[in-house]
């Protein structure tokens, strides 16, 4: 009867081993799974249709092609002539407005929107940046302008120079690369239509036929303005 007991015993002991060393496991496997979930799992995103116009603060006219871009993505757009955008966010998105001139802005896109369309005015403060004093020269370095500076050859007096300016190689390259202004435009178009109106109707006089031409070529040709001339 003792050794019956003693089994009993020892059956029992051997039972609340097995059943504490399932508790065991299954507060093991409860603590592996908790530290194995995200402490904090964000709401899902909504999807909308993110559009409207940006425009100045000072006068409230609208700039056109300013970027867009979502913060921290590549996605993004430029507003067209009218400073109108529209593209494609979610909700919780960060959008950057930049603009030659202006600040940069941010708006953030809020997740409370009970409908898939938002619409903003979006105004972009003024920004002027000054930049450094630039002098451009002629020379790439200071040495070699001393040296063009130094081997000038002015004229002495103003009879001298008013002489250069006046010269006909310098009147010729005026005349060749200075372009004609209105007037001179307009003289141009009068006389040919002039010409045009002088001859409507018939054909064009043709001096290879006239005489008279003929005689005035044959006169200069006997008095050698035809020869080269060293």
């Amino acid at each position: 009867m003792l050794l019956k007991q003693i089994s009993i015993i020892k059956n029992n002991q051997s039972v609340n081993s097995i059943f504490w060393s399932f508790i065991l496991f299954l507060f093991a496997v409860g603590t592996f799974s908790a530290q194995t979930k995200p402490a904090y799992t964000p709401l899902t995103k909504k999807i909308i249709q993110f559009s409207g116009v940006v425009v100045g603060e000072d006068s409230l006219r609208s700039i056109p092609y300013a970027s867009l871009i979502v913060k921290n993505t590549s996605r993004g757009t430029i507003s067209d002539y009218f400073g109108f955008f529209s593209l494609v966010a979610q909700t919780l998105d960060t959008i950057e407005f930049s603009a030659l001139g202006y600040k940069k802005m941010q708006f953030i896109i809020s997740d409370t929107l009970s409908s898939n369309k938002y619409s903003i005015i979006q105004v972009m403060q003024m920004d002027t940046i000054l930049l450094k004093e630039t002098v451009v020269y002629p020379w790439p370095t200071k040495e070699q302008f001393k040296q063009a500076f130094l081997r000038l050859d002015p004229p002495d007096t103003d009879y001298d120079r008013a002489a250069k300016n006046l010269s006909l190689n310098e009147m010729n390259k005026l005349a060749h690369y200075t372009a004609m202004d209105g007037s001179m435009n307009y003289k141009q178009a009068m006389q040919n239509q002039y010409a045009k109106l002088y001859h409507a109707g018939q054909l064009p006089p043709n001096n290879l036929l006239n005489p008279v031409a003929w005689a005035k070529f044959i006169d200069a040709w006997r008095r050698g303005d035809f020869k080269k001339k060293n």
